[in-house]
């Protein structure tokens, strides 16, 4: 007999500010401890040494992480010049040290332009993508570097911030899968000098921003006032899909939908996903329109 469940089926999503030196498997564990919830998942992973908003989704919102794993991202990068290491960041080995240059900010520029619209990155091999079922980076852990294929990737801007020294500080748009690791070295490549990531911090993850983030500090003091408090802080699940089209259904044609049939809605987008609600405000899940204009179920809620 399947043992029951012992949590809260509480649904939301936290948007938490992760700090270093923790995993983000370890920041999920601990807020689906403090809000004792049933389920939870994170929106893609933040390296240890990385800093940041990491949506934790609770419950029902879990069905909403993949297309937050889709969205654009944005960070906030402190690239070291001059040394390259084993892993791309300050948590490995140097393995390369090469002088840095007296860039002008007009070099530096022209460089970082070449990097901006749809580019090719080969992951690092300190990476939890799978080769025959084996991430990379416990493949890394034993000295052993497989080939990797590239990907195609868009970063949608890179503003400098500030170069002084061997350090450049840049704030970085871009798009699912994009490595900031690896556009590090290979903006390092590119000046002639190598590079690695000595700072990164995570500024915003689709819709969401970090104005909201929440500390640990402050979630550990929220949490002795009860779940009441802590369950304030949860956005609800449609704001992930917040830039999307709504489509708006009757009670009675909610009914076809829920049981899995397509159903015709007037004034529906013509094309692609969108945000399903019976009524006002009774979120049901994520639709999709199809080439006859119906739409049809994609991701429900279990409520519905």
């Amino acid at each position: 007999m399947a043992r029951r469940k012992s949590g809260r089926n509480i649904n939301g999503i936290l948007l938490f500010d992760k700090p270093g030196g923790m995993s983000s498997n370890a920041v999920l564990q601990r807020v689906k401890r403090i809000f004792n919830a049933n389920t939870a998942g994170h929106t893609g992973s933040l390296d240890p040494l990385a800093t940041g908003l990491l949506p934790i989704c609770l419950g029902e919102a879990t069905k909403m992480s993949g297309f937050l794993l889709d969205a654009d991202k944005r960070y906030q990068v402190t690239i070291k010049l001059g040394v390259k290491t084993n892993t791309a960041d300050a948590e490995g080995d140097a393995i390369l040290t090469r002088e840095v240059g007296d860039y002008s900010e007009t070099q530096l520029q022209a460089v970082l332009a070449e990097f901006i619209g749809g580019i090719e990155q080969v992951p690092p091999m300190h990476s939890a993508l799978k080769q025959n079922g084996q991430p990379l980076y416990k493949l890394a852990h034993q000295g052993i570097e497989v080939p990797r294929k590239s990907r195609s990737i868009v970063i949608h801007s890179i503003q400098m911030l500030a170069a002084e020294g061997d350090l450049l500080e840049l704030e970085v748009h871009c798009s699912k899968g994009t490595y900031i690791r690896t556009l590090a070295e290979d903006i390092g490549e590119q000046l002639g000098c190598g590079a690695h990531v000595a700072v990164l911090r995570r500024l915003s993850v689709g819709p969401f921003s970090g104005e909201k983030m929440i500390s640990p500090v402050q979630l550990e003091a929220i949490a002795e006032e009860g779940f009441d408090a802590l369950d304030r802080l949860l956005c609800p699940m449609e704001s992930a899909l917040s830039h999307w089209p709504e489509v708006r259904l009757s009670q009675d044609v909610a009914f076809f939908l829920k049981r899995g049939q397509a159903v015709v809605v007037s004034q529906a987008p013509r094309e692609g996903l969108v945000k399903l609600f019976e009524g006002e405000n009774d979120f049901l899940g994520v639709g999709q329109i199809l080439e006859d204009g119906r739409v049809a179920p994609r991701r429900l809620l279990n409520s519905a």
